[in-house]
């Protein structure tokens, strides 16, 4: 058996700025708000979805437990319906979708939800522990750092300096700003309460406002932990370096946020019983890992392999989503594919300008790459992020 895989809809919450309108909600809410919120409009019988699955990158306390599961039973929908959380670090939102696309394609499910959230507010990152952060013995064999000195490893090897990264995230800014204001973002859903009034409708963390001179009085955000001993280990890892360069501070690496997204995806003949008509099909998709000290170089080599699987160069990309982890992380990416600018590229800014609530960037993405496809009648789009441990994802979707 070998079905296609269509994207039958994508949506999702507005992110939330930290301790901001979103913070007011419990994760299991806003996900079952926003499954609720799939189903009204496409007056769908929840009885045809065979699982239901959600990236979560921390999934502890309100997110643990299989948030999938409960935010399905929570939103009211048929008790036939299983979930599963699903965790590749920042990469999770979007995995979860390719292991949607996958089921489908086997032929042995017709109808999932797959998606993302993180409440970064309630449930900080790092707060699930781990040995890759927290064990000494693992941190020593693995030559761990934390992601920042990654990013300001890719800068110094890059050569990426100061301006070249804050002048990347004032595009960002703008390119939202924009967005913003023209109402581009189609698949957000504005979130109500229970008394009907609207908590947040706009992705709360984009900064208007932001200028050149506000970027460049910034401090650089890592430069304190390099000296701890970080910096040494990647000067001894990339001994090409004599010193990291510490160009990222808080205005050009992703922003802490809140939110969640699903998509619904399914075999074309499960949309014609529903009559649901499909927007895009899921045609191409890639893991890859890396070095793991430089941690965050994976968006080129994993949509290199993506597009290689089905005979495409980068030049067939109408359109591409990168998760803007930080400047230099996207920078890299436009000199590994040969792009000649940033064109394509986050066309309508990203992470930095909206804030990056992790477990949910990826599917955020597809639907923000589907909704700019359909406003500028391209066809094809790509969709890539970079994960903690060296790993990158990628996904090519095709509009129908």
């Amino acid at each position: 058996m070998n079905n296609d895989a269509y994207v039958f809809d994508a949506i999702r919450t507005p992110r939330g700025k930290k301790d901001g309108a979103l913070n007011q909600l419990t994760p299991t809410d806003i996900l079952a708000k926003l499954l609720k919120a799939l189903q009204q409009k496409h007056n769908l019988d929840t009885s045809q979805v065979e699982d239901v699955v959600i990236g979560c990158v921390t999934p502890v306390g309100e997110q643990g437990g299989n948030i999938a599961k409960a935010a399905v039973q929570y939103a009211g929908w048929d008790e036939s319906v299983t979930g599963m959380q699903v965790n590749r670090f920042c990469a999770s939102g979007l995995e979860a979708i390719n292991l949607a696309a996958m089921k489908i394609k086997s032929g042995w499910e017709d109808l999932i939800v797959a998606g993302g959230i993180d409440c970064m507010s309630r449930v900080p990152m790092g707060s699930d522990g781990g040995s890759i952060m927290f064990e000494p013995k693992v941190n020593l064999k693995t030559q761990f750092v934390p992601q920042g000195i990654s990013a300001d490893l890719i800068a110094t090897l890059g050569d990426y300096y100061r301006e070249d990264v804050d002048s990347f995230a004032f595009e960002s800014q703008k390119r939202a700003t924009i967005a913003l204001n023209k109402g581009y973002f189609k698949s957000i859903i504005p979130l109500i309460d229970q008394n009907g009034l609207k908590i947040l409708d706009y992705d709360e963390h984009i900064r208007p406002k932001t200028t050149m001179e506000d970027l460049r009085a910034l401090k650089p955000s890592f430069e304190t932990i390099g000296n701890l001993g970080f910096d040494q280990i990647a000067i001894g890892k990339y001994t090409e370096v004599e010193s990291i360069n510490h160009v990222h501070t808080a205005g050009n690496s992703s922003g802490i946020a809140d939110g969640a997204a699903t998509v619904l995806i399914g075999s074309k003949q499960k949309g014609n019983e529903l009559c649901i008509v499909p927007r895009a099909k899921i045609i191409s998709i890639a893991t890859v890992s890396k070095d793991s000290t430089i941690m965050l170089t994976g968006l080129g080599p994993a949509s290199k392999k993506a597009l290689k699987k089905v005979g495409m160069d980068i030049k067939d990309i109408d359109i591409i989503e990168a998760n803007e982890a930080f400047a230099s992380v996207i920078l890299r990416f436009i000199d590994d594919m040969g792009l000649d600018s940033t064109e394509k590229v986050n066309v309508n800014g990203g992470a930095i300008a909206m804030g990056h609530p992790i477990g949910a960037t990826g599917a955020m993405l597809l639907g923000t790459a589907i909704d700019e496809m359909e406003r500028r009648d391209l066809n094809t789009g790509l969709i890539t992020l970079c994960a903690a441990g060296g790993m990158g994802i990628s996904t090519i979707i095709e509009r129908v």
